[in-house]
This record gives C-alpha cells, structure tokens and sequence, in this order.
C-alpha cells in the first residue's frame, strides 16, 4: 500500500476509484465499504485509494480536544492495508481545509488532485463547508465531471447500525465483547513497554507496563480484562489491569499486564495488545494477601476463558 500524508504529495497516473472518511475503528461497516472499492477498482483496472484526515475533524471544527480514537494513526494504517487498499491518503484536517465548498471540493482534490473515476460513499456520506455536499449533489457533479457516484446502503453495512461513536461508547463502558463484534477485530491498545515499579513481580505477578505516546488513543475504563499479544512471533495470553491501583495508593493511571507461561525482558519494545474481555471492575484490597488471592481467581477465571475459546 502506498501511503501520502499530504494531498500535494499524491501522483498517480492511472484513474482512481475514491472513498472518503475519518475511518476511525475501521469496523465492519468501513471494512465493507474498503472492500467493495477495492474488488470494483480491480476489476476496472483503477487504483482504490481511501482519503482520510488527521487530526479528527471535530477536534479542529468543534475544539473537541477531549475525543479519544479507537485507532491510532498507526494501527488505522494496518487495518487499512490488511484490506488490499492500494493507496492511502492522509491529509491534514485545517479550517482551511473545512472551509472548501462542494464544488471546490470536487473540483480541486477529486478531479485535479486524484484523478477520480468513481467515488463510492456510505449512505450517510457528506463534504463540503458545513457539510453541504450530499449523495445527490455529488450525482450532479459526477455527471458534470464525468466521475461515477455510488452508495453503500445501510441495509448493505450492516443489519445493525454501526458507528464509531457507538464503539468509543462501548469501550469506554468496558463491553469490549460489543466493541469486538462491532470492528470485526479485537480492539487493541499499541504502545511500549517502560520500568514500573515492580509491585507485582514481589507477590508472584509480574507485570509489562504499557506505555501509550498517543494522547488521543481511547483507553478502557478501568479494570480487569482478558488479553492476548504476538510477542517473538508467539501468541502469548495474559491479563491486563487499566487503573490507579488503589490497594498501594498509587496515583497516576496504569496499563499493566501479567502475561501467563511467559518472562521474557521486554523492556522498551514496541507491542500490541488485544483486548479479549472484560474481567471486573478495580478494587481497593484491604491487604496485599487478598489482591494476590484476587489475582489468583482472577488468573484461573483468565485460563478457562482461554481453554474454552482459543
């Protein structure tokens, strides 16, 4: 896949087929979309190629510093390429750029800019300056510019309405099994792993502590939670704890993970972690006995888990 991180950047000689879109989860409804551009720009010679923007729209429109991602740029890149998209374009989100009209939009990044043979869209598509462009417009201007629009249905996307609010929702509740059947995959948290303190390791449970640079990647609530990671090129299972680890009075939230039947060092490298299911709420322990006695349970309930579903 060949990646642009500015629209004056893309060249292509060869005529597009076009999807547009924040695609933050890439879950089932955007994977239909990919796919249904890609297996058309196939078999009419084109190249697919996906315009996607960063930051997120409404963290520039609405000042919402506050929304937090399913993907980091990063990870929304891997989910994208593992679709068989040829071209990815990620363009900087401006006022600038929100303040193109319809036409301007069509005219200068479609037409000139992209080469675009055919634009295809979710059914609930719209561009433009506050969002004035529509299916139906952009049928005007296909016509006028010689560009073929198509939609992608509701019904087509899904049974169930899919979106990634309704993901940030779900995570953010800790129904990550919802979330997970939503995206298609396991939602994953992708970061380094940093020196902790070593409080777990003392009671029998050592931890990896991951560290997320992304300020704007989408965390779980706090808890307990099933995982599993590719660590050496081996599926490696573990449980994760996302918190402030009240028992020992700690303060500043964590991302902490025992991996099971593992001890390797893996300090500074960069992993990627699933997040299966969630376990329980964080506790406050009246003594470190009992949170090993919990984390014991916790383990067992971990193991069965896996033995019956992988």
């Amino acid at each position: 896949m060949k990646i642009f991180t500015n629209l004056s950047k893309f060249k292509s000689n060869n005529k597009t087929f076009v999807t547009i879109g924040s695609f933050d989860g890439v879950h089932i409804g955007h994977q239909k979309v990919i796919k249904k551009l890609v297996k058309s720009a196939k078999n009419n010679n084109a190249t697919s190629a996906l315009l996607t923007f960063f930051p997120h729209p409404r963290m520039v429109l609405q000042k919402d510093l506050d929304i937090k991602l399913i993907n980091t740029i990063e990870e929304r890149t891997k989910l994208l390429e593992n679709l068989g998209l040829e071209t990815l374009v990620i363009h900087e989100f401006s006022k600038e750029f929100a303040n193109l009209s319809a036409l301007e939009f069509v005219k200068n990044i479609l037409i000139d800019t992209l080469n675009i043979s055919r634009l295809v869209i979710g059914y609930d598509h719209h561009f433009g300056k506050n969002r004035e462009g529509n299916f139906e417009q952009l049928q005007v201007y296909g016509n006028a510019y010689s560009f073929q629009v198509k939609k992608i249905t509701q019904q087509e996307i899904s049974d169930i309405t899919v979106s990634s609010t309704k993901i940030r929702k779900a995570i953010e509740n800790g129904e990550i099994a919802k979330a997970n059947t939503y995206l298609g995959y396991n939602f994953m948290l992708t970061g380094t792993i940093v020196k902790g303190k070593s409080l777990g390791a003392k009671i029998g449970f050592p931890t990896a502590n991951l560290h997320i640079a992304e300020t704007y990647k989408l965390v779980p609530k706090t808890g307990a939670y099933i995982v599993k990671s590719i660590i050496g090129g081996k599926e490696v299972f573990g449980m994760m704890n996302i918190g402030y680890r009240p028992t020992v009075s700690g303060k500043n939230q964590t991302i902490e993970t025992h991996f099971f039947n593992f001890n390797q060092q893996i300090y500074d490298e960069k992993i990627q972690i699933e997040v299966l299911k969630f376990l329980r709420d964080e506790q406050k322990f009246d003594s470190i006995t009992t949170l090993k006695s919990q984390l014991a349970k916790d383990k067992k309930t971990c193991l069965e888990y896996i033995y019956n579903n992988f």
